[in-house]
């Protein structure tokens, strides 16, 4: 179904919900936080068109503090962020009971521990953490990924073709006063869904295939979020890849601003708008700061 970055905007937000199962609880779902669990597929009806909006700015909200003004974010402090270490509070978010899910499984690669394992199937849905208190910017973000294959007919330009094996995300606060009205009245029919307010922006970086490394793809959906490729095309398959990002330098070439505390990070692979299938490993996760 087209529009999965419209559906990350909102649905990132649920993630951090410390309950059991999925349940619906003052218009935000919250996410069962099991490391152990295995998340599996479930088949979904396909979404009606009125819906792609919507169930975007739905997600990410339970990321931020409600009503409240936008946070200062604490200095940055290093975290890490790593798919078994329990108190970084992953959690999977499904987009919508519409969408089929990704399962997320805690496995072991070799002699690598704490392997998040994601398979999808004409699927999508999210693995999230929420970051509290709200760190302030310049942090580098790194981690490690695999996937054996990119995803058949994918293009992240296009999106009914918009699926990715691999994306890291990172949501951020801000102040949507400023945005422009078209925006506002998004973000406020988000927040009158889930009755708290989106995160500002989010950054996801993408395995992408079509377009070189470095380039920036703009959301058909929202300006608030944006795609980076940081890596693209066959080169690299099989094989552990790491990444190091500097996050504050990103934000600044994606939006052209300066970016807002952080307040959640996620992870997501995908393949239902190709109705493929699709294989991402992630690993090492963690946040650093400069001088520490």
């Amino acid at each position: 179904m087209p529009g999965n970055i419209g559906h990350v905007l909102v649905r990132v937000v649920d993630a951090v919900a410390r309950s059991g199962r999925v349940v619906r609880a003052a218009g935000c779902l919250r996410a069962r936080s099991d490391n152990a669990a295995s998340f599996h597929s479930s088949p979904r009806a396909t979404m009606s068109a009125p819906h792609r909006f919507v169930l975007p700015c739905l997600g990410l909200a339970c990321l931020t503090a409600g009503a409240a003004p936008p946070e200062a974010g604490t200095p940055c402090q290093p975290r890490n962020l790593g798919f078994d270490q329990k108190e970084a509070g992953w959690a999977h978010l499904p987009l919508s009971k519409l969408k089929r899910d990704t399962a997320y499984t805690l496995v072991q690669d070799g002699n690598r521990t704490g392997v998040l394992r994601a398979s999808a199937d004409r699927s999508a849905s999210l693995f999230v953490a929420r970051v509290k208190p709200a760190l302030g910017t310049p942090m580098t973000l790194s981690w490690d990924w695999k996937t054996d294959a990119l995803v058949e007919g994918a293009d992240n330009r296009q999106k009914d073709r918009e699926d990715a094996p691999l994306r890291v995300l990172v949501a951020f606060d801000g102040d949507v006063g400023t945005l422009p009205d078209a925006e506002q009245k998004r973000f406020s029919r988000a927040k009158s869904l889930a009755g708290r307010q989106p995160p500002y922006a989010v950054l996801m970086y993408v395995w992408t295939d079509q377009v070189p490394v470095g380039t920036v793809i703009p959301s058909a959906h929202t300006s608030q979020v944006k795609m980076l490729a940081v890596a693209s095309g066959p080169s690299g398959l099989g094989a552990w890849q790491t990444v190091q990002r500097n996050v504050a330098e990103d934000y600044r070439r994606a939006y052209g601003a300066e970016p807002g505390p952080v307040v959640g990070v996620a992870v997501m692979t995908d393949t239902d708008n190709t109705g493929t299938q699709a294989v991402g490993q992630y690993a090492g996760l963690r946040m650093t700061c400069p001088g520490q």
